[in-house]
Formats: structure tokens, sequence, C-alpha cells
């Protein structure tokens, strides 16, 4: 064989062994993190159980404007604190190109990548979702195409990526992107990132801001066996947000309680029976993604309603991620570097406690 031929024959083989690795379906991020297998929603719900939103970070128009950057410590500490997921809350629309194709900025991804990795490899599920794309609410017909193409960015660069990351459509439709508009909106998202990932779960919540009442407005495709439907849930409202720097007229209900009373009780039981009903009807799992009440609140009431909607929510075999970690809400204080024991407690009782027949 002649020499030309055998360099025509090593540059064959060379371009033949590229492409079989450009078409290798392993994790983009090789061998650290174990490949994508299928899960069932209801099972994957159950991996949810107990988890905090990242709130006030990344839901920014940039990490840190509002006080919170996530650290690498908080992975640890929620794994340490019995938590088993995490929800973060992104603001993809300011990390993007706003003219086509709506590029999502590769440092963004790369922020984004870390923090997934650092929730995988705590054994911590984690749910990504856009979020604060307060365009798209005003205007839903001229940011539709952007809202898609994001999509179908994030679902292509997450597509190996293991099982427990979960996607979750949009945070809280509201104003002119109306129920009706948002059932048309949420089969068009759903379809681009089945192309990519036929077999992720994906969470799915109600118009109207996400609450349980217009669950009854929702339609979600029956065909498709990978969802998860959420609801958030801050009943009622005057005691959550009471002195609520965002929401008008909040410092008239300063003072307001939640003592535990049987009709109080009975109010929250009656909105998860509403989400639990619907879950049954359409076969889907149901996530209790936000809820929390503000730290202007009497903290021994924060408490108690805390607990009973937790208590409650596993009882309905409702998985919850609780509204927030470490801001107006949370349960951790960042700048004393300690849990808040009250609300941490009523998230997650301690092992004594919980394990106790008298519990």
């Amino acid at each position: 064989m002649k020499k030309s031929q055998i360099y025509l024959l090593i540059i064959l083989l060379v371009s033949m062994f590229h492409n079989m690795c450009s078409k290798d379906t392993k994790n983009p991020v090789k061998d650290e993190l174990p490949p994508f297998q299928a899960m069932n929603p209801f099972d994957q719900n159950r991996k949810i159980f107990r988890g905090v939103n990242f709130g006030n970070a990344l839901e920014a128009p940039n990490e840190g404007d509002w006080g919170v950057a996530i650290e690498d410590e908080y992975f640890k500490l929620l794994k340490e604190a019995r938590f088993t997921s995490i929800r973060v809350p992104t603001k993809w629309s300011a990390h993007a190109a706003p003219t086509e194709p709506y590029k999502i900025y590769d440092a963004f991804f790369r922020r984004i990548d870390w923090i997934v990795k650092k929730a995988i490899e705590n054994d911590l599920t984690i749910i990504l979702n856009i979020h604060h794309y307060d365009e798209i609410f005003m205007e839903p017909e001229n940011h539709k195409a952007r809202f898609l193409a994001l999509w179908e960015q994030i679902a292509t660069h997450y597509q190996n990526y293991p099982a427990g990351l979960i996607f979750e459509i949009l945070n809280e439709p509201h104003d002119k992107l109306t129920p009706k508009l948002w059932n048309q909106y949420l089969v068009e998202a759903l379809q681009i990132i089945r192309k990519t990932n036929p077999e992720r779960n994906v969470v799915i919540g109600t118009a109207n801001w996400g609450g349980t009442g217009s669950l009854n407005e929702l339609v979600i495709p029956a065909s498709d066996k990978h969802l998860i439907v959420t609801v958030h849930y801050y009943n009622p409202f005057q005691f959550t947000h009471q002195g609520a720097e965002w929401v008008d007229g909040s410092n008239a209900w300063m003072g307001t309680l939640w003592s535990g009373t049987a009709a109080e009780r009975q109010a929250v039981d009656n909105d998860l029976n509403l989400a639990v009903a619907y879950g049954e009807k359409n076969n889907v799992p149901i996530y209790l993604g936000e809820f929390g009440s503000y730290n202007k609140a009497d903290i021994r009431s924060r408490e108690r309603w805390t607990a009973y909607i937790a208590r409650q929510a596993e009882a309905k075999d409702i998985g919850w991620t609780y509204w927030e970690f470490c801001a107006g809400f949370g349960v951790y204080d960042r700048d004393k570097k300690q849990w808040i024991p009250r609300i941490l407690e009523a998230l997650i009782p301690p092992l004594a406690k919980e394990n106790s027949p008298n519990k």
C-alpha cells in the first residue's frame, strides 16, 4: 500500500471515530453524573418529598441583586438537614438575546450547570423552571416564540442529565396569559421538550398565579405519562404576606395570627383536597411547589401554619418545596449562618419526634 493510501486510511478512521464520539449519548458532563433513567412521576414526587426553593437568587435580574447568591455550602446544609429536593426559580429571559435565535448566554448556562451538578452530587432532586418572564404575561403573543426557543435550548442542553433534574415549564402564569392561552402554550412547550426529553418528568402549574382555584381550568395532555402538576399555597394571604413591602396595603394586616383553629385547619384541608381530587381525576401526582409566610408574621403562628401544611401535604402524598431558603420567608439566616429553628423543625421534625408513637 502506498504512503498516500495509508495516510488517507488513517484520516478516514479518525473521521469515523470522531463521528462516533459526536453521536455519543453519554452525559455531557462525562462520567461525573449518572446517565438518564426514566422515573415514574409518582415515585419522583415522593423523592421531592421535603424541599426548599432557592428564592431571591436566580429569579432576580442578576444573581445577587436581591441579596441572595447560591453558595457551595448550601447544598450540603440542606442534605444534612434531611431536605430531599431544591427548586431553582430562574429568570432565563434576562440572560438570553432579545432577538432570534434568542440564544441563552453561555456564562449563564455554566452557572446553572454548576447548580444542577451540585444538587445531583448531594442526592437532591432539582426542579428547574422559567421564572419571572414578566413580558410574556403582558404580551403573550409577542413573546411566545422566544419562550419556546428558551425551552428548546434548555431541553437540548440538559437532555442527557440524570432524571433527578426535573423541568417546570413556567412559574405562575397570570394576567394576559389567561388559562385558555396557557393551556395552548404549555402543550407547545411540552412538545418541544419531548423532542429531546421524551421521558423526563415535567412540572406544570396553574394559571392565575398558580393557586388551587384555577385547577378546574388546567388541561394537561392525557397521553403524556411523565407529568407532575404543581400548585402554590399562601392562604390566608393576609397572614402569609402581612407587612410585605411589595403588596399594597399589607401593613394593615400586621398582627394577623394563625392559631390552628378547627376552621383554619379545615380551610387548608379544603384547598389541598381540590388538588388531590384533580390528581386523582387526571392520574397525575400533585406537588406543592411553593408555600411560606413572611418573617414579619408572629413566629409561633408561622411555625404552626408551616407545620400543618407540610404534614397535611405529606399525608396526601404531595411532595413540597418551601418558599424559601434564606430571604424574607426563609428557613436559614445567611448572615448568622444558622437555621431558624422554629421554621426548620416545622418543616423537618427532629427524628426523635417524628418517630415517636405520640407524634
